[in-house]
């Protein structure tokens, strides 16, 4: 799981170009909307779409997105389960 989760670290910098974050910088349980990371909605399509493209999960209900993307541990969890590639 700590293999996914820097991974998925990785992926969050890169595809919403968090310029001077690092993934230690990211706490597996902070939140990652509002507080913590301060992401926004259109931050939430661009995490859906990198879900989909480098690990096969369609999310098609936004409440789902909002529930997955809280922590970057509850993100690993989901993608763990579901992952198709």
């Amino acid at each position: 799981m700590e293999e996914l989760m820097l991974e998925l670290k990785n992926e969050i910098i890169k595809v919403l170009n968090l310029e001077g974050i690092k993934p230690e910088d990211i706490n597996d349980d902070d939140e990652m909307f509002s507080k913590g990371l301060g992401l926004d909605s259109i931050d939430a399509l661009e995490l859906i779409v990198m879900l989909e493209k480098n690990y096969g999960i369609k999310l098609t209900d936004p409440a789902k997105g909002k529930e997955i993307f809280k922590s970057i541990r509850i993100m690993a969890e989901y993608v763990a389960a579901n992952r198709k590639k």
